[in-house]
Formats: C-alpha cells, structure tokens, sequence
C-alpha cells in the first residue's frame, strides 16, 4: 500500500522527531538551540565513536537543558562488551540512569539484561527508567528483527541504512508499536551496520567497538582472477552522503518517527548548519499539513544565519536505497569532502586565474577540483580580486574549463562561530482584577499554567500602568522565554505595582511554568514502560536461527544466555574474540567462531559499474571471482550473492 494512502486512512496526528548528533556538550546545545528534539550522544566508554566520548556530568548538564523544551537525550551504548568489562559497563549503565536521560541505545544484549537487573533494584525503584533503542549497529534490516526487538523490550529499533521506504512501510506494518528510526543525513558506510569487520581483520580496529579504520575509504584497484587491471587506484567502497531533506513527509507517512543526522564526529558548525536545514524543512511541512504532523518538542529557533547543507563536509549527495537500487551512489574519485560547486576555470595567467560563475570569494577559501585522471587536488586562495584568484601555490594540474568546488567557505564559518541562534518558549501574561484582588498568571506555549494573587489592597495609580506592567514581565533576558502577549482585564492595568515586586512575581511564575512535568509525559511515559516491561515478561520461546535475525557479535557469556532464553539458536561469538588472547576456553564457551564475511553490503560493485545482467545490464568481460588490491597489500574477494541481491567482501 502506498504510504500516503495508508496515512490517509488513519487519524492520528503524528509527531516528527529530529535527532541530531553531539559529539560534546557544547555540541549537544548547539543542537537544541538549532532545531533538534533530540540529542544522541557518546559516554566515555563502549560507544561506537571512541573519539567522541563524554563524562557522565556532561551528560547530565546536556539533559537538563534539553528538557527545558521537552527535547530529549539518548546515551549510546552501542559497542559489543567484552567478559571482562561487564561489571564496568554495569556500573556506567547506572550512571547514567541518574543523568536523567530519555534513552540507552545498545547493540549488545548483556545491556538489558543489566537493565532489566538494574530497575528491580531498591535504589532505583522511584527512579524513571530511559527507554531501550536497538542501535543500527544490531543489524535492524527487516521485519522479523523488528519484531523480536519489540518482544524483548525494546521501545525503538533503529534501521539499517540501507532500509527502503517500502520496507519501512511493511516493517511499520507488522510492528506498528514499535518506533522507527531513520537516518536521513550524512556519512555512508558500505556494509550493513554492525556487519563489518574489515576494519578488525586488517587493522585491529573494531567497528564494533568504536574503532573504525574507514576501510571502505581506501583505495583499490578491481582485478579478475587472471589478475587483469579492470579499474586501478579507484575508491572503489566509498559511497556518496546521505541527503534526505526533501523527502521527509515520506518517511514519515511510512512509519518513520524520528529522523536521524550522521555525525558524532563532525564539529558544531556541522551540527548547526544541518539541524537548522532539517528544522525549518520539518516545519515548513508542518505548516502545509498542520492536522498531519506536529513537533516532537517545543520552543522556536530564530537563525542568525541561511541554512545551507551545500556548504558543510559532504561527498556529494545521494538518497541511497530509498526508492530501491540505484546506480549514482558512489564516490569512487575521492572520499573527501568536494563542497559545492561555485564555478569554472575560465582563464589562468602566472600567479591567478578567473573563475566564471555567481560565486563570491574571500581570503582563505578552501578549493578544489579534479585533475585530468581524476585525482581531488585543493588548494587555498590567498587574494580575491573580484573574481580572480591568487593561489597560495598555485596548484598544478588546474586548467581552463574544469569546474571548481568549495569545502571551506570562509564566510560562512566566521559566521557560524558566532552566536547563530535563539531557542524560545512562548509564554503569555495575563493581568486581571477578580473579586478585589489581583491575578496574574504565565501560560506556555504546551498547555502549562502558573499564576500569582496579590490579596492585600493596591493603590490607584494616578495613570495606567500598563506599559511599565508590559516592560517588567517582557525582562526575560537570556532565558528560554519570549513574552508572545500581555494581556490586561477589568481595567487591571490601574494599579501600581513597584517593578521589584513585578519582577519577583515574573521569577515565581517561570519557575512554576519550568517545574511542571509537559502535559502527558510522565503518563505517557509510564504507559510505554509498563508495555516495554509487559513485553519482556511475555518473552516468546520460540526457536529462531541466529542467522535470520543478523546476529553475530557475541562477546560476552551474558548476551549469549539472553539469545539463548530468547529462542534464538546458534549464537556464534563475535569476529573480534578470533585473536589468541581472547581464544581461552571461557571465550569458547560462549560459541563457536563464525564464518561469514568481511562486509555484507547492499551496494553492488557490479552493478554500480554497468554489469549486473539481471537487472539489464552488459555481460561481464572479465572472469571472476574478482578481487580488490590496496597499494599496501591488502586483497580481499567480492562475491556477488544475487540470491540476496547483495555484495559480499570475503577472505581471499
């Protein structure tokens, strides 16, 4: 069923998600202030971006601010844990319930298995438990994974990728109450979240573990088994940026609830710049569909800036497998970041060169182009003239005709460094005399309402006082307040009040406003826990093979006995327990080592190329299995499963 007919046929309102990445505190703020009704972020251990760790105050401090506007925090504790970390990743767990945060998102089960331990304790009994997220590191590709999620207690389950809106859709359909979520913007990875391990077998570095060595960014040349040169030097795993924005009404119309931004290792700048596009793009579909959508937090941004994702690190832009496979989703000339196309080399003197295009220029911009063999060289202007430009070096291989590109706009990261937004909540005043006595009282923009009644007689001023009223309430300074109207009844305005007590009833009433719960939450709340615990109490004992629910990293006796209690039959231990000093007998125990490849993609090199004949393209020239040679000896087989549609990178 199409999408937007299955929405049709419901009446439910639905609310739309934004969830940015934060790869600090700082970050995470810069996110709230920009749009987002959610922050993702790492603690300082067993997240699947090592570099982007955080102590628990920080987390703490990051909560705190979000729920100022109802925006929530998730902790990623999305790593595999080893037998000899648990009682660490324990403790961390706790800790992090006492920051307050709205959800732990995992990969490995040992988690909620400490979880579920965790909430019977005494000393958490009064304490509101986050939710459960199954990060897309748990291989969440189709519908039975989904379904065992949900059974097991897991109120979300975060897709793979590579997931297509018509999957989304029979997903949604088949577990409808459990939430969906997407990523819509930022960095590809070629395989299948949590189904790589190049980056463990070559360099030591697990991706499960937070360690990725960006293996599908090197460069390759494709050989046959005759060690024929079919391409060389090429970068032959690296896929284009995911770009999303324009099709977030169909997400959500097919059950997506939260939308996710990449990019727990990008800067502020990043975050700013792209929350701030995928705000106003969410609102702007709010606006045309007001009965349909609604936001998932409350407050609104004012920017000091025009949002634009052209000008922040991108590879180039793809929707990747939304509307099925498709051929333009790589980036086999280069990894980096290309930025956005400003130009064309029209005439190169000595020292300069002019560019013709609207583009305008400043000292110290990053540039760059592709030369004759297609190789990304930069360079960095040191004089504008207009539209000439004087190179620092001048760069060799730039001739006349070749496009030119930006990824580093000098004027935009001056402005981006400072202060480029404002998040506010609406509040009204009201000021009304009744029965002799004086009221007023704050009502926010989510239904909240607070109010003050001064009983004791007041003076008659000898003038309406209404405008130093309206100047006294309005002093909201650096708050997260904006007065929206002050409204005044019975002639209240005639009254003198002294401005200090006018300013300490304006402190009470936000204070009031700041300390009620949002309407419905805690209930909601509640009501969600109470399925996610009724779930894991209900939990099936039907038999499941391991292979049908994309299981494979196994680390630790812990999660192997929840698969195991769980129905899940042939657990097999993880990829990185393979090395002698994890190859004891207690590290046997947990399950025999798997067999299985390298990466498991979607992506086809066969077919990206032209040569993928079930689906109309040439016959192959070449005689395979082919394979895949880096200049620093690594080689590695691509076998192509088209019973599954998909490539398989193996083991010479």
């Amino acid at each position: 069923m199409d999408a937007r007919l299955h929405h049709n046929m419901t009446t439910e309102k639905r609310n739309i998600e934004l969830l940015a990445p934060a790869k600090d505190l700082e970050c995470g703020m810069a996110a709230i202030d920009h749009g987002a009704d959610a922050v993702y972020i790492g603690a300082n251990q067993f997240g699947a971006r090592k570099a982007a760790a955080n102590n628990v105050e920080d987390i703490k401090s990051l909560a705190d601010y979000a729920h100022k506007f109802n925006a929530k925090v998730y902790v990623t504790l999305n790593t595999i844990i080893y037998e000899n970390e648990l009682a660490e990743a324990e403790q961390l767990l706790k800790n992090i319930i006492k920051a307050g945060v709205d959800a732990i998102l995992v990969q490995d089960m040992a988690i909620v298995e400490m979880y579920e331990r965790i909430s019977k304790e005494v000393e958490f009994a009064s304490t509101r438990l986050p939710a459960l997220h199954a990060s897309t590191q748990t291989d969440n590709r189709n519908v039975k994974k989904a379904e065992w999620l949900r059974k097991n207690g897991f109120s979300r389950v975060v897709l793979a990728r590579e997931t297509s809106l018509k999957e989304i859709e029979e997903i949604h359909n088949a577990a409808p109450d459990v939430e969906l979520e997407a990523f819509v913007h930022g960095a590809l990875c070629v395989s299948y979240s949590g189904a790589c391990y190049a980056s463990q077998r070559f360099f030591k570095r697990s991706a499960n573990r937070g360690e990725c060595a960006q293996f599908c960014r090197m460069e390759f040349s494709l050989k046959d088994s005759n060690n024929d040169t079919i391409i060389r030097d090429s970068h032959l795993l690296s896929l284009k940026d995911l770009r999303l924005i324009d099709r977030i009404g169909d997400l959500i119309d097919a059950g997506i609830c939260s939308l996710k931004i990449e990019g727990r290792l990008k800067d502020a700048n990043y975050v700013k710049n792209v929350v701030a596009a995928y705000s106003e793009a969410i609102d702007k579909l709010i606006s045309q569909h007001p009965n349909r959508y609604s936001r998932a937090s409350y407050g609104k941004c004012e920017y000091k800036f025009t949002p634009n994702i052209e000008k922040t690190f991108n590879r180039g832009f793809t929707t990747y497998f939304l509307d099925g496979r498709q051929k333009d989703i790589s980036s086999f000339d280069t990894p980096k970041a290309m930025g956005e196309y400003v130009g064309y080399v029209k005439e190169i003197r000595k020292m300069s060169f002019n560019v013709a295009g609207t583009a305008t220029f400043a000292n110290g911009d990053g540039l760059c182009f592709f030369t004759a063999d297609k190789k990304l060289e930069g360079f960095r202007v040191n004089r504008v003239e207009n539209n000439r430009l004087y190179p620092h070096t001048m760069p060799k291989g730039l001739e006349p005709g070749m496009a030119l590109y930006r990824n580093n706009d000098m004027d935009f990261e001056r402005l981006m460094s400072g202060k480029t937004a404002e998040r506010k909540m609406s509040v009204r005043f009201c000021v009304e005399e009744c029965n002799g006595k004086l009221k007023i009282s704050a009502s926010d923009e989510c239904g909240r309402r607070a109010e003050h009644i001064i009983s004791e007689p007041l003076q008659e001023a000898m003038k309406p006082q209404r405008d130093n009223i309206e100047r006294q309430l309005k002093k909201l300074g650096n708050t997260q307040w904006k007065a929206e109207s002050i409204i005044f009844t019975n002639s209240a305005d005639r009254f003198f009040i002294p401005s200090s007590r006018l300013a300490a009833i304006r402190r009470e009433l936000l204070d009031k406003l700041e300390s009620m719960p949002f309407p419905y939450s805690e209930e909601a709340n509640n009501d969600k826990r109470n399925t996610e615990k009724a779930n894991r109490q209900s939990n099936t004992t039907d038999k499941i093979q391991a292979h049908d629910l994309n299981i494979a990293n196994v680390a630790n006796h812990v999660a192997r006995d929840f698969y195991k209690s769980h129905g899940v039959e042939n657990v097999a231990r993880a990829f990185e327990l393979a090395s002698a000093r994890n190859n004891n007998e207690d590290v046997k125990k947990i399950g025999p080592m798997p067999t299985m490849p390298l990466m498991t993609c979607r992506f086809c090199l066969r077919y990206a190329l032209g040569y993928c004949v079930k689906r109309g393209g040439n016959k192959p020239l070449w005689k395979e299995p082919l394979f895949l040679e880096a200049a620093n000896g690594i080689r590695v087989k691509l076998v192509f499963n088209c019973s599954k549609c998909q490539m398989e990178v193996c083991e010479p």
